[in-house]
Order: structure tokens, then sequence, then C-alpha cells
């Protein structure tokens, strides 16, 4: 009887201290996102005296969509470094907004690799419970939901198609520019493996022509965003600090 009391005081003791560090068991993290994608450029929307805060550019004609990549590295319990890549299409078109006569239209595709960090300003403690696994009601599942917020800087190649009027008012084709990402995210864990996730991320880039033009009453460089669903798989982390998929 007395060896069953020390054992049980032993995990008492020694349970919230190794618990809090199960996730240094998976510090590696792969994640797929995809969404629509929204462009805020010279083709296309409303002036700024016509349109607070920018609301009114957004329209489904400009919707596109992306796909994007990540693989995370937990710097610790509320940091992450992450390497990103994104592929996807962004679009600008003059029927709707202030320009409809001028009747410019481009299609963009863009490849995008990003270094960005993950700061979780909320964080919860399921991944860090030995009892994750019981019990999957709505307040549990509430209670599992994480939020983070995440910059960095990177880059993006574009490559613009456009319309006749665009091509004879002399549409830049392509080229690389440097962006900085800037977004919030939530997180949700699902299993300890596995985790469902929604992203909305904005990128101020360093180049006007993105959409192949810019206007001589611009005073801004191009923005798009993104708002991705996303789907996380976590991996062993081995020996030596090294992902394992044993």
């Amino acid at each position: 009887m007395k060896r069953f009391l020390l054992i049980v005081m032993v995990l008492c003791i020694t349970a919230p201290f190794s618990s809090a560090q199960l996730w240094k068991w998976k510090r590696w993290e792969t994640s797929l996102g995809v969404g629509p994608s929204f462009l805020f450029n010279d083709i296309g929307g409303y002036s700024r005296s016509k349109n607070l805060l920018g609301f009114r550019d957004l329209s489904y004609k400009h919707i596109m969509f992306d796909i994007n990549g990540n693989i995370k590295y937990r710097l610790t319990r509320t940091l992450n470094a992450r390497i990103s890549g994104t592929a996807g299409m962004l679009h600008g078109i003059d029927t709707w907004g202030s320009n409809e006569g001028r009747a410019m239209e481009a299609t963009t595709f863009i490849l995008e690799p990003a270094l960005i960090a993950e700061y979780y300003f909320i964080k919860n403690r399921s991944e860090s419970s030995y009892l994750f696994l019981r019990g999957r009601g709505f307040w549990k599942l509430l209670s599992s939901l994480d939020f983070y917020t995440f910059s960095g800087f990177g880059g993006v190649y574009y490559n613009v198609k456009g319309n006749q009027p665009l091509v004879e008012y002399g549409m830049v084709e392509s080229g690389f520019a440097g962006l900085i990402p800037v977004g919030l995210g939530a997180s949700l864990i699902y299993t300890p493996n596995i985790n469902f996730g929604l992203e909305l991320g904005g990128r101020y880039t360093f180049t006007d022509y993105i959409d192949g033009y810019t206007s001589q009453y611009s005073t801004a460089n191009d923005v798009y965003y993104f708002l991705n669903f996303t789907i996380t798989y976590k991996v062993k982390t081995g020996p030596r600090g090294l992902p394992s998929f044993r």
C-alpha cells in the first residue's frame, strides 16, 4: 500500500512538468491551405474618395484562388518558424469601380516563397494533457482552439495576362518583387496529430505592377489577401531534433 501511494505521489508531482513538454515530441509540422485570393490594385475598384477603407472593392469579380504549403518548426510552445510556398491567381477588371470606361482586365499567376514567424497569443492546453483523447464534446472542441498572428518576409514572382486595352497601354508582363506577409489565424486541435484551421493573410508588395499596370494617380503598391482553410499534420521529433516518420 505504501509503495502504491509513493508511485501515485511521484506521478502527481512529475506529470505537470512532463505534460508541459509534450509539444517537444512533435516539433515539426506540415500544413496545406486552400482558399480564395483577392487583389487590391490599380485595375478596377473605386477611388479613395468614394471608397471608405476599401470595402467597396470587395467584389466577386476580383476573387480567384490559391494553394499554400508549409513546413513549420516549433521554437517554443507559442512560437513557430515557418517556410511557406504559395501558388495562386489574382484578378482585376475595370467593369467594377470608378474606371469602367477604361475597360482594362488582368489575370496574374503568382509564385510566393516566404519565411514566417507565428506567435500564438492564445494557446490551449489540450495538447499538453494525457487525457486529450477523452471526450470530444462541443466545449472540449472549443477549448482546443489556438489563435495566432504571423509576419515575415518573402518574394513574389508574377506573370500577367492582360486584355487588349491593357497591352496597348504598355503592360508589364512579369517580374519579381519583395513582400511582407501579415495576418491572423485560428487552429483547432482535432487529434494529437491533426489540426484544422482558418487563416487570413495580407501581402504588402514592393511593386505596383502585380496587375501589369500602374496609374499616375497611384499612391501605394499593390496588396493582395488570402483566406485559407488549412489542415496541419504533426510529425514526431527524432533523437537529433529532425523529423521522424517511423
